[in-house]
């Protein structure tokens, strides 16, 4: 037969508080008029030393009717039989014994042992507990860390049940609130020392300043007095409840400005005095007793104590030790004790009392089986000092939390300082509630910063690093067309097609409407230019007229020349209506009359070179050729030809006419605010019909430049058909390929280019000699043959 295993190391405090506050509230409810009256609730204590193995083979001892008896109450009403077991404060351990005592339906309530996995009823059927479990605990923690902006953290656990099933918890949630994790190690107490010098070191190579520590007491001890030894850069430590509320670790003073979630603190009235009432008689009984009281003050009782070893003399006072166990001033998991106690009364109470509206009755001789009690735990829903204390469907309690802090006191020790409120019961959102400042590390006032990449601005979305995880990203500005207004924002959006963004491009503003215009130097240059030739047309018609009867006037139709400075004055004229903002009358106007007003300008041309080819036939002996070509069918021509024009525009205007539009594909930062051409036929086919005729005037006039006057007037037709032709074919290459208000330009140009050539290379050599050459503008100057 194997021997028993037996503890090894020293008795934790702690949990020797635990242990005597379960005592305390048995002798509570024993001592109740109210809960159980007339009934005796036994107990017996057993250590587990930390120990699975220990745990089990206790369980074993429990589930058999076994009793090693180390602490008992005695006097039991129903004696050999197990009702119900408190504890373990291990998740490991607890999940070991529920899986045994499940088997017998003897309930287990734990006080401690927060591992989300003993909620699944189907593996651990006669699990309760009183304390949270680790589920609430890890979306707390998670949306602890979302409020205050941390998207880059560390993570440690304990290699254990707790730590793991409570780390993977906190993974999940974190995962959904966008929280990314640098590193998750972890180790457990038996471990050797250099897998702890391993997480200590990760931990100082870090970037992450905040590190969430889901560690048991022990191990985070251990971790700790590792990190001691080579301090790491400042961390923000987020702790769970299992040492984050311990007090034993505030020494380690660099964790100063950690936060985490603990066990809501209480009063339990009557427990300090309970637990220092222990007189020598009571220590002597008891060997866990007397292990405490040796390691508290240092001696040792009795014969126990060796040659070289201080003898207890009864001087100790308990009084004035300072130690877990005497220290009541953060109650917490003992209240959890507490409750447990009283929940398994209160379950036992309901299955053999009845209460009248006077007093309670209970009947101590009916004899109840474990089940009993286990199916009573379900329903049971009291307050015990004002806390309330009830289980769901999974045996878990309402999660409530306290929001600690580390914060340094004036003194310079560390304490434990309650900030707020968590209430998993609450609506989303509305769980939080801190109600004083915080303290951080290094004793700052200010939120650390614990981020794998800064905040991307408006104006910019974050591209993710490759091979990083979601956190971890560079800030690209939005692409041309593009923004984006919020803070870290995963992608720009395309403007609308009529905005566009700033330079900044965090919003979208107005396109500008481009057109040319008046207010501009380009299209008051162009309008002044129209003008004056206009003017130049006007006043060449006046010094026409004012010299009608001059030879050199009457030499050519002068007739055809009026109508031809008139044509010319309209062409001027036409061009100012390409400027200014396109409505529906100006763009039908702007390419109807400019198409008209140049076919008649031409058509007067190709008159008067008809009229100089005829002239010259004319002198030939025997020709009559003038009386086919006379005035009247000089202005049918010209009637004729402009007609033809008239009817193309009519039918393009009835068709598909021109109409305003926004052009918004040639710039994409502006829009262009131009003249459709409704139908590019149309288009193509009035300039086309110009270009008809301006060829075929061109041609005459070459046939006719070299005849035999003195004033040849065919030479001049002959270089205003070539500034003519020069400007209209180099315009459709420059009027295809100019952007924006340049092609409206590029038009104006064409129509004032060829209008100014025209003017000029017809009208001017005969101004010249009205006003400056007198003596020239005879019939015999005019009439006498080029010697050459």
């Amino acid at each position: 037969m194997p021997e028993p295993q037996k503890c090894t190391g020293s008795i934790d405090s702690r949990e020797l508080r635990f242990s005597h506050a379960m005592v305390f509230a048995i002798e509570e409810i024993n001592n109740s008029t109210e809960l159980l009256p007339g009934i005796k609730l036994g107990y017996e204590i057993q250590d587990s030393c930390t120990s699975v193995p220990l745990a089990m083979q206790v369980t074993f001892q429990l589930s058999n009717g076994i009793d090693p008896v180390f602490y008992s109450g005695g006097n039991c009403s129903q004696s050999g039989m197990v009702m119900a077991t408190v504890g373990e404060s291990s998740s490991t351990r607890s999940i070991s014994m529920s899986r045994v005592i499940g088997s017998f339906d003897i309930p287990q309530v734990s006080y401690f042992a927060t591992c989300a996995c003993l909620s699944d009823k189907q593996q651990y059927p006669s699990f309760f507990r009183t304390i949270p479990s680790d589920q609430f605990q890890s979306d707390a923690l998670a949306k602890l860390v979302k409020h205050f902006g941390w998207t880059w953290i560390g993570a440690v656990r304990s290699d254990s049940d707790y730590g793991n099933n409570g780390m993977a918890s906190f993974l999940e949630a974190a995962q959904k609130e966008g929280i990314c994790v640098e590193y998750s190690v972890s180790f457990y107490r038996t471990h050797p020392r250099s897998r702890i010098q391993r997480v200590a070191d990760v931990i100082r190579r870090s970037t992450a300043v905040v590190v969430l520590a889901f560690l048991a007491s022990t191990e985070m001890r251990l971790l700790l007095d590792e990190l001691s030894r080579e301090p790491s850069p400042p961390r923000q430590w987020i702790g769970s409840e299992s040492w984050v509320t311990n007090p034993d670790l505030l020494r380690f003073s660099f964790c100063a400005g950690a936060i985490g979630f603990g066990i809501q603190k209480s009063v339990i009235p009557g427990l300090r005095e309970f637990l220092l009432d222990l007189s020598p008689s009571k220590v002597a009984a008891s060997p866990v007793l007397t292990e405490f009281w040796e390691d508290a003050f240092n001696c040792r009782l009795g014969k126990r104590a060796a040659k070289d070893e201080r003898v207890c003399d009864g001087t100790e006072d308990i009084q004035t030790l300072t130690s877990q166990y005497t220290d009541t001033s953060q109650l917490r998991i003992t209240n959890m004790v507490y409750k447990a106690v009283y929940a398994i009364a209160h379950a036992i109470h309901n299955e053999v009392c009845q209460d009248t509206h006077s007093k309670t009755q209970c009947d101590k001789f009916k004899r109840i089986k474990s089940k009993q009690v286990l199916n009573q735990l379900k329903k049971v829903n009291f307050s015990q000092n004002g806390y309330d204390v009830s289980f769901d469907a999974n045996g878990d309690p309402v999660a409530r939390y306290e929001l600690v802090n580390w914060q340094k006191s004036e003194s310079g020790s560390i304490e434990i300082v309650t900030v707020g409120l968590y209430d998993a019961s609450l609506p989303e959102g509305q769980e939080f509630r801190i109600n004083r400042n915080l303290t951080w590390v290094d004793g700052d006032k200010h939120v650390p910063v614990s981020v794998c990449s800064d905040s991307c601005p408006p104006g910019t979305h974050k591209v993710l690093q490759k091979g990083k995880p979601i956190c971890c990203y560079d800030c690209i500005p939005c692409p041309e067309g593009e923004f984006s207004n919020a803070t870290d924002s995963p992608d720009c959006f395309p403007c609308p097609k009529e905005f566009w963004p700033n330079t900044e491009r965090d919003t979208c503003l107005p396109k500008p409407v481009e057109f040319l215009s008046y207010d501009e130097v380009l299209g008051i240059i162009l309008a002044a230019f129209s003008l004056a030739g206009a003017c130049l047309a006007i006043m060449t018609a006046a010094v026409f007229f004012r010299h009608r009867t001059s030879p050199i006037v009457r030499a050519n139709n002068s007739e055809l020349s009026f109508l031809l400075l008139f044509s010319l004055t309209l062409c001027f004229l036409c061009s100012l209506t390409f400027i200014g903002a396109p409505s529906d009358w100006s763009c039908m106007l702007r390419h109807t009359a400019f198409g008209i007003t140049f076919v008649l300008c031409i058509s007067c041309v190709l008159g008067k070179t008809i009229v100089v080819l005829m002239a010259f036939r004319a002198t030939l002996p025997g020709s009559n050729v003038m009386k086919w070509f006379g005035p009247p069918q000089q202005r049918m021509t010209v009637v004729s030809f402009t007609f033809i024009q008239i009817l193309i525009c009519t039918i393009w205007l009835l068709l598909r006419p021109p109409f305003p539009m926004e052009n918004l594909t040639t710039f994409k930062e502006r829009i262009i605010l131009e003249c459709a051409l409704g139908s590019a036929i149309g288009f193509w086919v009035v300039l086309g019909y110009i270009g008809l005729l301006a060829v075929f005037c061109f041609v005459l006039a070459v046939l006719a430049r070299k005849l035999p006057d003195n004033f040849n007037e065919a030479k001049l037709i002959t270089f205003s058909m070539l500034i003519f032709c020069a400007v209209w074919i180099t315009f459709i290459p420059a009027y295809v390929s100019s952007p924006g208000k340049f092609t409206v330009a590029v038009e104006i140009f064409a129509i004032q280019a060829s209008s100014f050539g025209l003017i000029l290379c017809i009208f001017a050599p005969k101004c010249y000699i009205i006003l400056f050459k007198p003596e020239k503008n005879t019939k015999k100057h005019l009439m006498n043959k080029n010697q050459s």
